[in-house]
């Protein structure tokens, strides 16, 4: 472990960027065992936590085009792990729900994310942990990121 006044990794910018990239491409691997993709799995996350939004509202949240949000949905809807509902009070809208398939996968995934929060902060404390996410929440905060939403929505890629 680097000493304090090790800058040979590199500065705080530097190393959350290295770690974030890090983090990304094993949560990747990870969620593939159950045959998704992190935006997938983010969407399970999503509707669990808030069930019952429209399609739209979803698709603003992540920052998404809507037209790549449609087809997201159209997989997994496919799979049988989530099923559109005509909205109330508009019945042209659609709201989303996970279906018992896909809540059944959303405790999957709640194991994968534990473990793999686990592996990345097996250095760390309890302590030292909850500090991290203190710091940076607020620093999350300070650059108006939006709580739970990976940026990586706002790319193109599925």
């Amino acid at each position: 472990m680097p000493d304090r006044e090790d800058r040979s990794w590199g500065g705080a910018a530097f190393l959350l960027a290295q770690l974030g990239a890090h983090a990304t491409t094993a949560f990747a691997q990870r969620v593939a065992e159950l045959d998704l993709t992190p935006p997938q799995a983010g969407l399970l996350r999503m509707l669990a936590q808030v069930p019952g939004q429209s399609q739209q509202t979803y698709a603003e949240r992540l920052g998404m085009p809507p037209s790549r949000f449609v087809t997201l949905v159209d997989t997994m809807e496919q799979r049988g792990l989530v099923e559109r509902r005509r909205g109330e009070p508009d019945r042209r809208a659609y709201a989303l729900y996970l279906t018992d398939d896909g809540q059944e996968l959303k405790r999957r995934l709640d194991a994968i994310g534990r473990a793999h929060e686990d592996d990345l902060c097996a250095a760390l404390t309890t302590v030292e942990r909850a500090t991290l996410r203190e710091l940076l929440t607020r620093m999350a905060q300070q650059q108006n990121l939006t709580a739970g939403v990976h940026p990586g929505y706002r790319q193109r890629r599925g």
